[in-house]
């Protein structure tokens, strides 16, 4: 149920007609592990809890460094050397008051991946490297729980919701193949322009609400780009691979 404060803090969104008091009753009742409060996750945490997500659980073991602050605006100066999680933890209490928070400060991979993830209904990854992708990706096809995974670089971003365990549906090794020594390059070689975090962040945020309320039409299988470099946006299909080793039938 909904308190009579929850029910003034949501007014905005329970008036949307394809929202409703449903919808933001499926809200409180969600859980949502974030992988990674950096770029992705601080804007992600940030209106996952100010739209009233019942329980978000932040896992990242990294600390706050002077060069993650033009993108990630949940960290201050005061921050610095500090663990990302429980900072993001704390800003998303003051945030909304009604949402639970839990927080991991360890490294998620293979080994610890399903206890971590477990009881969650949605997995919102924006982490910055193949390796954990991957982990998260595999726990998520073997705890069925959809996967959205969200990334940027330079001025480009994009997002996808995985949900390779249904018939049909692709997961993100699919997308991306299951090499975790697959070169990549990450925001330090790359640059990235710190608004786009912000964007990419808050659009991942809008499909978790779209998934967990079920308004509208959700991005599984498909893959939504953002090139901000000449303001284009596009989708694209992603197809199962018939021979993927992680949710092949």
């Amino acid at each position: 149920m909904l308190s009579d404060a929850e029910l003034d803090r949501y007014a905005r969104q329970i008036i949307l007609p394809a929202f409703g008091g449903a919808g933001q009753a499926k809200l409180k009742a969600a859980h949502v592990a974030v992988i990674g409060a950096g770029g992705i996750g601080c804007p992600a945490i940030t209106y996952l809890a100010a739209a009233g997500v019942g329980k978000l659980t932040i896992i990242d073991d990294d600390v706050v460094e002077l060069s993650n602050l033009h993108r990630q605006p949940l960290f201050t100066d005061a921050d610095l050397g500090a663990l990302k999680a429980e900072v993001a933890a704390e800003a998303a209490r003051r945030i909304n008051p009604h949402v639970e928070m839990a927080m991991v400060t360890e490294r998620l991979n293979d080994a610890n991946a399903a206890s971590l993830l477990a009881g969650a209904g949605l997995i919102l990854d924006g982490c910055d490297n193949f390796a954990t992708r991957l982990a998260v990706n595999r726990a998520a096809v073997a705890l069925e729980i959809p996967l959205l995974s969200a990334a940027i670089g330079a001025f480009e971003g994009q997002v996808a919701l995985y949900e390779g365990w249904r018939a049909g549906a692709p997961c993100y090794a699919c997308l991306v193949g299951d090499d975790p020594d697959r070169p990549g390059i990450n925001c330090a070689e790359a640059g990235v322009m710190g608004a786009l975090a912000g964007m990419v962040g808050t659009m991942a945020a809008l499909e978790a609400v779209r998934a967990l309320s079920g308004w509208g039409q959700t991005l599984s299988g498909r893959l939504a780009i953002v090139d901000m470099l000449d303001r284009r946006w596009r989708e694209v299909a992603v197809a199962k691979d018939p021979e993927c080793p992680i949710c092949r039938g």
